[in-house]
């Protein structure tokens, strides 16, 4: 192996789970480590930020979902969230803590495979590569965020949501086109769902830079989202 494959963390307090993920990882060519416990991945986050980090709701000490706001607090890491078929309300908590994608249990490993892959991946850019549009800039290979001079830290699903809408500034984008660009899918329920909490999540973040900022992204109802870059003059 060497050090350009991505590193993995899956935390899970079943070893079977830990198993089917990390042998989903091992497909994609990922390196890994596993935690049964939410509190020694949090410790273990002061001296290693892996690529991505596989997190299950329900663990012994921590629930997966206010670890999830934890690392949110500091680190904008990919988070892909387990949780348990028909448990809507541990995937919304999820989501609105800042996970970036979910799987439900049970899955594919294949599944799981594929939605850690795109979570991992970077725009295709050269160093200097920007997307601006009004007072909102994106340095691509970094993917990094600014308002005005203001850097905004965001979540990878955030940042792809903001790139595809910025790319087609003034253009109306569909629910289902956003779905596909950002996660790769149309089809999953919950979905749009998905697409909802991380645009919520996107414009507190976009206000918090700047007041107002949030209204350069508009919902038309019933059809999709639209970056208008006079909203929020």
């Amino acid at each position: 192996m060497t050090t350009d494959e991505p590193l993995a963390w899956v935390v899970d307090d079943e070893p079977a789970i830990i198993d089917i993920v990390t042998f989903a990882l091992d497909t994609q060519g990922f390196r890994w480590r596993s935690f049964q416990a939410a509190q020694p991945a949090w410790q273990a986050l002061r001296t290693e930020l892996p690529d991505l980090i596989v997190l299950d709701v329900m663990l012994p000490d921590l629930s997966g979902v206010e670890l999830c706001r934890r690392i949110r607090d500091r680190w904008s890491v990919p988070i892909l969230l387990l949780t348990a078929k028909g448990e809507s309300s541990d995937r919304i908590a999820g989501l609105e803590a800042g996970a970036d994608d979910y799987v439900t249990k049970p899955f594919h490993p294949r599944e799981l495979a594929l939605r850690a892959q795109v979570l991992v991946q970077r725009p295709q850019a050269h160093a200097g590569a920007v997307l601006e549009s009004a007072d909102v800039r994106l340095h691509l290979a970094r993917t990094e965020v600014f308002v005005s001079s203001s850097r905004v830290m965001v979540t990878p699903s955030e940042f792809r949501v903001l790139h595809a809408l910025i790319e087609h500034a003034g253009e109306t984008m569909p629910f289902a086109r956003l779905v596909s660009t950002v996660w790769g899918d149309i089809d999953r329920v919950g979905n749009r769902e998905l697409l909802k909490t991380t645009v919520y999540r996107l414009r507190r973040k976009l206000d918090a830079a700047r007041p107002g900022a949030s209204e350069r992204i508009r919902s038309v109802r019933g059809v999709g989202y639209i970056f208008d870059p006079d909203g929020a003059e």
